[in-house]
Order: structure tokens, then C-alpha cells, then sequence
């Protein structure tokens, strides 16, 4: 099984989904305030997502006989998502904002990767990455309303 692009793609998207798990997990432990509950309790669930997603990415692509990243420092070389240190200053809304750009980044990750998985003809990839990017713009959609938003709202 060659799929060099598609090996390269997951990677990539290994690092995104760590990446975006940081950031959940840092807001999930820095917010305050009203909502605190609520929210709290719905981002464990969302870093479970992402979890589950980053432990099927890099176990498919060792299957297909690639050898997924799994240091920080290669999470952090490789990441689109941006990296930030913790603070107690930002409101919820400013929290869930964050957390919504790191998942539209994913969205693009998984439609990168789907074309690239096609176009080498790794169906088994491609039909996964396809039921990732369904759960992930669910979650778009579930965060930009939580946010006051349509989804695609300001792309």
C-alpha cells in the first residue's frame, strides 16, 4: 500500500486533532462564569470525540503501513491550529469561538483528505475520514449555534 499523499494528510490531521484536544482540554479547564456547567460538561464529551478520531487516524495509517507523529514537538511543526497559553480573560463566548476555528480547521483537514484518499483510490480511508467530517460539522453546527451563529456564518 504506497498512498504517500494520503499518509502525509493523516499526519497532518493527527496533529490537528491533538492540537485541538489541547485546546479544548485548556478551555475546559480555564473557563468561569455563566454557562460553566453546561459547557463543562459538553467539552468532555467533545475531547472524547476527538480522542476516539485521533487514535482511529493514526491506527489506519499504520495499516496502510505509515508511521503516524506522536510528539508534541511534531504535533507543534506540523499543526494549523494555533497554540496559545492559558488565561482566565476570556469570556465563554470567546472560548467557544476558539474552539469552533480549531474544528472548522479540522473540517478542512477531512475534505483534504478525502479527495487525496480518492484520488489514490484508499477507500477504506476515504470511507472513514467521510463519517469524521459528518461528526465534526455536526459539532460545527451545535458550536456556532451555541455562539449565536448559522454554520458557514463569516467564511
Amino acid at each position: 500500500m504506497a498512498y504517500p499523499k494520503t499518509k502525509k494528510i493523516m499526519n497532518e490531521i493527527v496533529a490537528d486533532l491533538t492540537q485541538a484536544h489541547m485546546v479544548v482540554h485548556q478551555h475546559h479547564w480555564y473557563m468561569l462564569g455563566h454557562r460553566f456547567i453546561k459547557i463543562h460538561f459538553y467539552l468532555d464529551h467533545v475531547m472524547e470525540e476527538l480522542a476516539n478520531q485521533q487514535d482511529a487516524v493514526a491506527e489506519r495509517l499504520i495499516e496502510i503501513n505509515g508511521s503516524p507523529i506522536s510528539t508534541y514537538e511534531e504535533v507543534l511543526e506540523t499543526t494549523n491550529i494555533p497554540d496559545q497559553i492559558g488565561s482566565w480573560d476570556l469570556s465563554m463566548d470567546e472560548r467557544l469561538q476558539l474552539i469552533l476555528d480549531a474544528y472548522k480547521q479540522l473540517r478542512d483537514d477531512y475534505e483534504r483528505g478525502i479527495k487525496i484518499s480518492a484520488d489514490e483510490g484508499d477507500d477504506s480511508t476515504n470511507d472513514m475520514l467521510i463519517g469524521f467530517h459528518t461528526a465534526i460539522e455536526k459539532r460545527i453546527w451545535i458550536i456556532a449555534a451555541e455562539l449565536g451563529q448559522r454554520p458557514g456564518e463569516g467564511e
